[in-house]
């Protein structure tokens, strides 16, 4: 029997128990696929990080969730860079410190600093999403959020931004109907695979905590999450869709919106994007938090 040691943290929160779950295990190389999604649906994560191989300044890594292989994970690569830090498997050496994230099917770089009170702060380049309309049976989405037409914004779209993965904005009212949602997950699926969508991402501008920008729910049923307490490729692209609509000021070289998510779910989260923009283009996105280790152990083959 071999053992390979893993550790599970809490993505975009400083405490336990709150923001979104991954776990991490960091000498996966000789654990092939299909025990890789066992152990993903074993450890009923969001997503477990399986890396192969690292260096100073790169890591070989795949996401799983409990269904599928993750092309990019936001709230798994806090969790991941978090681990390698606090193990010093990696080593910040000077300012804004740069990993290459070598995926199974494409390269993102994160960016690594280290705050004055001791605790790591892990941004990931997102690809900004592309934007377009959404599919024409907005009864249908209703109906597995279990909401009415009073509840959507009356001032901003519907869309579909098509990045890392593709996601159904969905722009509410406000808090009341944030909190009325009843979502029925086994029609989410259903819509989302009808649509070729990943997550429903439902977000309003109203907020419990003044200091964010916008309050974030976002259903992936689709990929093996009922609900995400915090997601991190979601919010890069609700930001580039603030952006877009003008949501937050165009006119600054570089913007930052804060997101809270998980509320709803007992798991409260905080999500910065960060947008560099040049005549209100985005040149680059990043999305990032903090992550708190929670428990850790021995995966068992």
């Amino acid at each position: 029997m071999n053992s390979f040691p893993f550790a599970l943290y809490d993505a975009f929160s400083e405490t336990a128990f709150g923001g979104s779950q991954a776990a991490v295990i960091t000498n996966a190389t000789d654990i092939n696929p299909a025990q890789r999604q066992r152990i993903a649906r074993e450890t009923g994560m969001p997503a477990t990080a399986f890396v192969d191989d690292h260096g100073e300044d790169w890591i070989k890594v795949q996401f799983m969730s409990t269904v599928m292989e993750l092309p990019m994970c936001g709230h798994g690569t806090i969790c991941l860079l978090t681990h390698m830090l606090e193990t010093e498997l990696i080593k910040i050496t000077r300012p804004d410190h740069e990993v290459e994230l070598r995926l199974p099917k494409s390269v993102a770089t994160v960016s690594l600093n280290e705050n004055d009170a001791g605790r790591y702060q892990v941004m990931l380049d997102i690809t900004v999403p592309e934007f377009e309309p959404p599919p024409p049976h907005t009864g249908s989405l209703l109906k597995v959020l279990g909401l009415t037409a009073d509840a959507l914004s009356v001032e901003l779209p519907l869309e579909i931004a098509r990045g890392d993965f593709i996601h159904l904005v969905v722009p509410l009212s406000g808090l009341d109907a944030m909190r009325a949602i009843e979502p029925d997950f086994s029609g989410m699926i259903d819509f989302c695979h009808a649509y070729g969508i990943e997550t429903i991402a439902v977000f309003c501008t109203e907020v419990e905590n003044a200091l964010n920008t916008i309050h974030v729910r976002d259903f992936c049923p689709a990929v093996g999450v009922s609900e995400s307490a915090a997601a991190g490729t979601t919010n890069a692209a609700l930001t580039s869709y603030l952006v877009r609509h003008g949501l937050v000021p165009t006119n600054q070289d570089e913007i930052t919106v804060h997101a809270e998510q998980g509320l709803e779910l007992g798991r409260p989260s905080s999500i910065q994007s960060v947008v560099t923009l040049s005549a209100e283009t985005i040149l680059r996105l990043q999305v990032g938090g903090i992550a708190t280790r929670v428990m850790d152990g021995q995966v068992y083959l």
